[in-house]
């Protein structure tokens, strides 16, 4: 059984590009990295009403939240995207999943469908995963190579909230691979507050980026819901400030 995943993984992994995008669920409907705009190109473009002044930005730090120094080449490898992570043609795509991996609603429910059948075959001989770790299957139908799965915390548990975006960019820069997707970790029914959540991600992805900057080609924040834009829209301009 465990051989025959492998190979199935391995099939799907190796699979000419054009072959595989015959099998997205998503049709033609994906989306290649190229298309997802840079924050260093976003943040040019913001509306008035959603720019961090010097007093907001004084109340973020006061608050704990940075202070972020400048960099323009992080910048060109971080993006904030509204979009259907589903549909992503990138290296990786984090799923928030339960401590099964066995799929269930939300995010989870949506990856598992669009993956297909192959997928809940993998995730059955990983035998789960703990809050706050994660760990690495095929995309399959997916557009994306890869899924990691990560547990987030139920309620608001900075520690392990934290430990599953850096254990996601671990196994990441672990499997050589370049470019990743985040949904909002615990935001949905796990209940953890919005704008606190996108702090702890935004944190600590900008200090993983720091610490490897040239081991990553794009980090994608995958924005569905319409106060998730305003909170990340606010925050990613001091977590990476344009000047």
């Amino acid at each position: 059984m465990a051989d025959s995943v492998a190979e199935n993984r391995k099939m799907y992994v190796e699979m000419p590009v054009g072959e595989k995008r015959a099998q997205y669920k998503c049709g033609n409907n994906f989306v290649t990295l190229d298309k997802v705009e840079t924050w260093a190109s976003k943040s040019q473009n913001l509306e008035d009403s959603v720019k961090v002044d010097s007093n907001k930005l004084k109340k973020y730090t006061e608050a704990g939240f940075g202070p972020f120094s400048s960099n323009p080449s992080l910048n060109q490898s971080v993006s904030m995207w509204a979009g259907d992570i589903t549909t992503l043609e990138i290296d990786a795509i984090v799923n928030a999943a339960n401590e099964s991996l066995m799929g269930g609603g939300g995010v989870d429910g949506a990856i598992h469908r669009a993956a297909g059948p192959q997928l809940k075959a993998e995730c059955a001989t990983l035998h789960g995963c703990p809050t706050g770790q994660a760990k690495i299957t095929g995309g399959y139908k997916l557009p994306a190579k890869y899924i990691i799965h990560t547990v987030g915390p139920r309620g608001e548990k900075p520690d392990l909230l934290q430990s599953c975006y850096q254990n996601c960019l671990e196994i990441l820069r672990k499997e050589n691979l370049r470019s990743i997707a985040f949904p909002c970790i615990s935001t949905g029914i796990y209940g953890y507050p919005q704008e606190n959540a996108a702090k702890v991600a935004l944190t600590t992805v900008r200090k993983f980026m720091d610490q490897h900057p040239d081991s990553i080609e794009r980090v994608i924040f995958c924005l569905f819901l319409k106060e998730d834009i305003e909170i990340y829209s606010h925050l990613m301009q001091v977590a990476f400030p344009a000047q």
